[in-house]
């Protein structure tokens, strides 16, 4: 730090030379200005243009030109002329050239104060001692990365509001599996420098690793924040592409990552993906075997079911209103397996739901053992629920369990 101070204080001696260099020049530039005034003949030259003036007249009186009172009348305007000529050529007196000379240890002193306060709001101090603290663990022959975070918490309390201080902290204690503490500097890093998508998308990406690779409540609301901001946020979309390949949903993990690999200006990232995408679709053929083998073992897998409508809510309904009948896997994790739609006016009505009832090969009836038993009435007609839609459930229900249908009655509106 001494170097910084020594370094402003030579970039301040040539600006101090300047200022008192008109200074330095006082005396030759008075000594030169009143001799040059003194040397001046101003007022002989005027006389001599009186006197010539003068000569003529004369001349003209001499010839019968001028009567005596004319030439008198022309004498009188030419002294005037005269005196006149020489008041208004009369300089005032040089000030001497001590004066002034108070202001300029002023000015410098102005100068000075006035750069290290700039320097103090603009300069780079705070960073130019991060980078001493980088040198110093670098060239220390104990340099670890513990021995790094430590020097670096010590600048985070001489200077909080720097952010380069918590965006050099944050992946160190990334690194170190210290999870809490990566959120935290994260967290401050966001408030100095606003809520970007990258640095939202980090935050995310810390939170769900901490939380067991789990889309929490907090992280999914990172998520929806980044991705509104920038829906091809590339870090976002690789950690929806891991949550969704631990969930063996291979065929969104891979849509992810290629999406991810189109954002991502890093070679080594986008190789990772790559080879996550080649181990995705691994998988998702075997799986697909197995789904085929499966299938061929419970062809014909089929579940009856009866829908109803509860008598309170008959008049919030009308005839035409669309019913959706629809079965699900008990975790979640797949599109509907089945979807059976009718109108209220078939109510009460006995379905029977199987595989070609499905929405996509992929995801049928007979992949799984349990199911979820969904009827909603929908007036707008749209798939995904609505306030004021009317809605029944039942399950988890086993496949193949009984011969008798499953009940669903519609009884409660949907918020």
């Amino acid at each position: 730090m001494n170097l910084l101070w020594l370094g402003i204080a030579l970039l301040l001696l040539p600006a101090l030379w300047l200022v008192i260099l008109p200074l330095r020049r006082t005396r030759p530039l008075h000594d030169a200005q009143q001799a040059f005034e003194t040397k001046q003949r101003t007022d002989a030259q005027n006389v001599a243009v009186y006197r010539q003036r003068l000569a003529s007249l004369e001349t003209a009186h001499a010839r019968g030109e001028l009567d005596t009172a004319r030439v008198e009348e022309g004498r009188l305007e030419l002294e005037r002329s005269l005196l006149e000529d020489t008041q208004v050529r009369r300089r005032t007196p040089l000030n001497p050239p001590q004066a002034g000379r108070l202001l300029v240890p002023l000015v410098m002193v102005a100068l000075v104060v006035a750069s290290l306060l700039w320097y103090q709001r603009e300069g780079a101090e705070g960073d130019l001692a991060l980078y001493a603290v980088h040198q110093e663990v670098r060239n220390s022959p104990d340099g670890s990365l513990a021995m790094l975070i430590e020097r670096l918490e010590e600048q985070a309390k001489r200077q909080p509001d720097n952010p380069k201080v918590w965006m050099s902290l944050f992946p160190l204690y990334r690194d170190s599996n210290r999870g809490r503490d990566a959120i935290a500097a994260l967290e401050r890093l966001i408030e100095l420098e606003g809520r970007q998508p990258s640095l939202l998308a980090q935050l995310a990406q810390i939170q769900f690793f901490v939380a067991n690779r789990s889309l929490t409540d907090e992280v999914q609301a990172l998520v929806d924040e980044t991705l509104g901001q920038d829906p091809r946020q590339p870090t976002v979309l690789g950690m929806l592409g891991i949550h969704a390949f631990d969930r063996a949903r291979y065929e969104e993990a891979i849509d992810y990552w290629r999406r991810a690999i189109a954002g991502f200006d890093d070679p080594g990232s986008a190789e990772a993906l790559r080879e996550g995408i080649a181990v995705a679709q691994q998988r998702l053929d075997a799986s697909s075997d197995q789904v085929d083998a499966h299938q061929a073992a419970q062809d014909g897998a089929s579940l009856a079911v009866r829908v109803g409508l509860a008598e309170s809510l008959r008049e919030r309904a009308a005839p035409g209103d669309t019913v959706f009948v629809i079965a699900r896997d008990v975790a979640g994790e797949l599109p509907p397996l089945a979807v059976e739609r009718v109108t209220v006016s078939d109510l009460p009505l006995k379905v029977t739901l199987g595989d070609n009832n499905a929405m996509t090969p992929r995801a049928r009836l007979s992949q799984v053992n349990e199911v979820r038993l969904t009827a909603r009435v929908s007036a707008s007609d749209e798939a995904t629920p609505q306030p004021g839609d009317l809605v029944g459930e039942a399950g988890p229900v086993t496949l193949g369990e009984s011969d008798s249908p499953v009940e669903i009655s519609i009884d409660r509106i949907v918020d």
